[in-house]
């Protein structure tokens, strides 16, 4: 019964902050139609308009186009930058991906800023701790593998599934149970990443034992994959999953 009460309050309150909002926007608009009528220049669009039918307006543009519009005026930026635009096109985004990211979980963020830095984020080739232990990985060996190799594994063979492998935050890396390709050996991960004199990015890999560095690619869809000329990783999609995946705080 306390938790009701607390919600409403936060309800109402939120309402009036709303309304406050709105009622500052409307006497600003007043007061720039006055100084526009004593300078005799054309009226904008949001004052002629309104903030509302701007909106609608705005609805119908995609994504790079309503940003710019933020950039033309406080009022329009009131407009263009509002939650209300922005949630449809950050759920437009991400349907299909493969991971979300979980810097697009910070509470405080605004959905202008939630969707650039999943475009960003998106964009990001640099994999880290969080991105390899968040997902699940499908294993596969490549047409360079030794046949010997190939016929252990099922997806080769069309016999199963791909066998499947697990990053762990202790630097260990392990496979499911009965694995044939496995053999219950002991695997360690370590990922590294130097840099050029300028800063930029020099070589990025994954390394599994002593075994060939995989190197780090990013699809479409945002999932991942690891590969050398012996084998490859590729993460499972998992869009479903709590909290979402990835580093909380951008890394380029």
């Amino acid at each position: 019964m306390a938790e009701e009460r607390r919600r409403r309050k936060r309800e109402e309150e939120e309402e009036e902050e709303e309304a406050e909002e709105w009622e500052r926007r409307k006497r600003g608009r007043r007061k720039r139609r006055k100084r526009r009528r004593r300078r005799g220049g054309e009226e904008d669009p949001v004052d002629v308009l309104g903030e509302e039918v701007m909106g609608r307006v705005m609805e119908l543009l995609d994504a790079r186009s309503v940003a710019r519009c933020t950039a033309v005026s406080r009022a329009w930026r009131g407009v263009a930058a509002d939650d209300r635009l922005w949630a449809p096109k950050c759920a437009e985004l991400m349907a299909g991906k493969a991971h979300i990211p979980r810097l697009t979980m910070i509470p405080t963020a605004s959905k202008l800023s939630t969707y650039s830095m999943a475009i960003a984020d998106g964009k990001r080739t640099r994999i880290t701790k969080e991105d390899l232990c968040d997902h699940d990985w499908e294993f596969r060996f490549t047409i360079a593998a030794p046949e010997y190799w190939r016929n252990l594994d099922p997806s080769w063979k069309h016999t199963g599934p791909p066998m499947r492998r697990y990053f762990h935050p202790d630097g260990y890396h392990s496979a499911d149970p009965h694995d044939a390709v496995w053999g219950g050996h002991e695997c360690t991960y370590t990922i590294i990443t130097s840099f050029a004199g300028n800063g930029c990015i020099r070589d990025h890999y994954v390394r599994i034992n002593r075994w060939p560095p995989m190197k780090v690619s990013r699809k479409e869809d945002w999932s991942w994959e690891l590969s050398n000329h012996l084998y490859r990783y590729n993460s499972i999609p998992d869009t479903d999953k709590k909290g979402c995946t990835g580093p909380l705080f951008p890394v380029w």
